[in-house]
């Protein structure tokens, strides 16, 4: 997607604090963090939201779990705690429509989130 935000970082046309990347996936820190550790990880194929994920996705969707897992871990967050969020849409407080995880941790999170 021209538009993009984050189609023009997979692309190098914006730079990132990168984290992690492979043919798939890319993970890099939130440049507006709400916690000491907040990294996005976006699947390199753009998809709007959850609600655009398609039955062939499946295993992209999995990748994306498997990934914030192991994110967690190589940032020593796994053994407190951490939260994989997905937001979706407006009331979902979705800001930029392709879809991605934040890994929030670092900190106790409360609940209700907000």
């Amino acid at each position: 997607m021209d538009n993009c935000l984050f189609c023009k970082i997979v692309a190098n046309k914006i730079s990132c604090f990168k984290v992690y990347e492979d043919n798939n996936i890319l993970a890099f820190k939130d440049i507006e963090p709400i916690a000491p550790v907040h990294i996005l990880v976006i699947p390199k194929k753009h998809i709007q939201s959850i609600n655009e994920l398609e039955l062939i996705d499946k295993g992209l969707a999995g990748e994306l779990l498997l990934k914030g897992q192991k994110i967690a871990k190589d940032q020593n967050i796994d053994k407190n705690g951490f939260r994989l969020i997905f937001n979706t849409n407006d009331n979902g407080g979705q800001t930029i429509y392709h879809m991605h995880m934040h890994i929030i941790g670092g900190r106790q999170m409360k609940w209700p989130p907000g």
